[in-house]
């Protein structure tokens, strides 16, 4: 039977998410050796830490490669990770480290974690287990709409007043994914568009009418920068406009072959960050267009790869999974891409499996995990004629 069940995963998708972390390693290496030595520490430091990263993250993938899929689905396993993820992300505002004018993670001595990248996984599999139970009467606006979505706009909430806008955005469209793809009528999402604009609307207004300090609080000028940053870069290089130039200066420069692996300059301390949001920029600049289609390919078939994965499953519930899943690892590769090139304003989150961070990675490789588990389950149904029991 254990030779069935490994005859029934996809390699294909296990051996492109190997190859994006090991490429993802051997660049943030390459970008993070100046940085080190800026901060008198050994050359590897990052890398050291990133492999450490690595190790647990695909031991992480191994395990819910594993794992069935379908106990996520119990209210025993849902109630008590809903609860946990609004109790972490409230204990953040008590016991958290602030970093990047943002109070989003927990330290452990040189170690640290980012609650909000783990509520990422919450939010899918809750969101995907309720609507999947939920499908008799999905389009029920009081029964089957909106309890969900209370969920899902209370963790984006505390996650936004961290402040940590870029992760708060991913998951509320994440979400969006999930409920689209969720199966309700036409009609029922466009009242929740409706609901939402308006919303978003009595809070602008709420925004308006409050005192000038609370409104500088909210509105605050390192957001504002962030706007006038990606409008008019080269107006203000020197301050706002400051990360989005060297970027393009980067991406510019490395042509169609690149500088070489190593030999990028705007690492040393020109470009903020290139070991993490901006890690795009120093591939595009050392290995040059072809470097910038490994990632973008490896993504892509990874995110194709996901939602067959979640076209073929034989239930609701993985099919969802899937879908929110690949949306994820779109919308979050397309912020972070986005941010690098000047399509959208920066909002500072990770690529997925490239960029430097211990919480992404291991977030990104137990979705992984999770998706070669659904695949797995629906492909030894087919060859071998045995129906799920998890």
């Amino acid at each position: 039977m254990l030779k069935k069940i490994l005859k029934s995963y996809d390699y294909s998708l296990i051996a492109v998410y190997l190859i994006l972390c090991l490429f993802g390693l051997i660049m943030v290496y390459s970008a993070s050796w100046s940085l080190a030595y800026r901060q008198d520490l050994p050359a590897d430091y990052f890398y050291i830490k990133q492999i450490k990263n690595l190790i647990i993250s695909v031991i992480c993938f191994g395990l819910f490669a594993l794992f069935p899929y379908r106990v996520y689905q119990n209210n025993k396993f849902l109630m008590p990770m809903m609860f946990g993820s609004v109790l972490l992300l409230l204990l953040i505002f008590a016991m958290g480290h602030t970093a990047n004018n943002a109070q989003s993670w927990f330290r452990f001595g040189a170690a640290s974690l980012q609650p909000a990248e783990f509520v990422k996984i919450s939010v899918i599999i809750y969101l995907a287990a309720i609507y999947a139970k939920k499908q008799k009467y999905i389009d029920d606006f009081n029964r089957g709409v909106l309890p969900p979505i209370f969920f899902l706009a209370v963790v984006c909430f505390l996650i936004a007043i961290q402040p940590d806008i870029g992760s708060a955005f991913i998951i509320f469209m994440t979400g969006c994914c999930i409920i689209i793809c969720s199966g309700m009528r036409l009609k029922t999402i466009l009242k929740l568009i409706g609901l939402g604009l308006g919303i978003i609307i009595i809070l602008a207004l709420i925004v308006l009418i409050l005192p000038d300090d609370l409104q500088k609080q909210i509105i605050s000028p390192t957001r504002m920068g962030r706007i006038t940053g990606f409008l008019n870069p080269f107006t203000d290089r020197g301050n706002t406009g400051h990360q989005l130039v060297n970027s393009f200066f980067a991406i510019g420069s490395g042509g169609v072959f690149g500088q070489g692996l190593g030999q990028g300059i705007q690492k040393l301390g020109y470009l903020p960050e290139a070991h993490t949001d901006f890690i795009i920029a120093v591939i595009a600049e050392e290995l040059g267009i072809f470097g910038v289609l490994v990632v973008l390919l490896g993504l892509f078939f990874l995110i194709f790869k996901i939602i067959l994965t979640g076209l073929r499953a034989n239930n609701p519930f993985g099919a969802l999974l899937c879908y929110g899943i690949a949306g994820l690892i779109g919308i979050q590769s397309f912020i972070n891409l986005g941010g690098a090139t000047g399509v959208i304003p920066i909002t500072g989150v990770t690529l997925p499996f490239i960029s430097y961070g211990g919480s992404s990675l291991m977030v990104m490789s137990i979705l992984i995990g999770i998706v070669a588990n659904v695949g797995m389950f629906t492909n030894y149904q087919r060859k071998y004629g045995k129906k799920e029991t998890n």
